[in-house]
């Protein structure tokens, strides 16, 4: 049971590509033979994002290998996978990307202390390439900020 603590797959782009104005975490509906994988580090959340259909949220792009030991039924790995929340959290982020520019990126995939999959979602609007400039100057900064105090 300790290894499940370590699994924790990030999405190094998401804050990068965009500018995070709120963050939750969902639950996710999974196969047999994904929380294994899943367990087991073979995930990345590269080009994925969510989106409504039938006021339900799901995550579109995030792949989920093979898992090694699997037989004829194995899961397919770059499927659609259902996203679960609070209806309130739902509505509310049915309602924000109504606004231009807005979008739902998938930033961190981990599973919880009870061994439950979990996705950390963002909703995001995406940066331009000067305000990029911007966060890597920010970023560095700080970096340098912290290396001067710590001595």
């Amino acid at each position: 049971m300790s290894d499940l603590k370590n699994v924790s797959i990030k999405n190094k782009r998401a804050t990068y590509d965009y500018e995070m104005l709120d963050t939750y975490v969902a639950g996710i509906v999974l196969s047999g033979t994904e929380i294994k994988s899943l367990r087991l580090g073979k995930a990345s959340l590269v080009d994925c994002y969510c989106y409504f259909h039938n006021h339900e949220l799901f995550v579109r792009g995030m792949n989920i290998s093979e898992y090694h030991w699997g037989s004829y039924n194995n899961h397919m790995p770059k499927r659609d996978r259902k996203l679960l929340l609070q209806r309130r959290e739902l509505v509310k982020l049915e309602r924000a990307l109504q606004d231009k520019g807005l979008t739902v990126v998938g930033m961190k995939l981990f599973i919880n202390e009870r061994g439950l999959a979990k996705l950390q979602i963002g909703l995001g609007r995406g940066r331009k390439s000067y305000d990029k400039r911007e966060y890597i100057k920010e970023k560095d900064l700080k970096r340098e900020i912290d290396r001067v105090f710590r001595k």
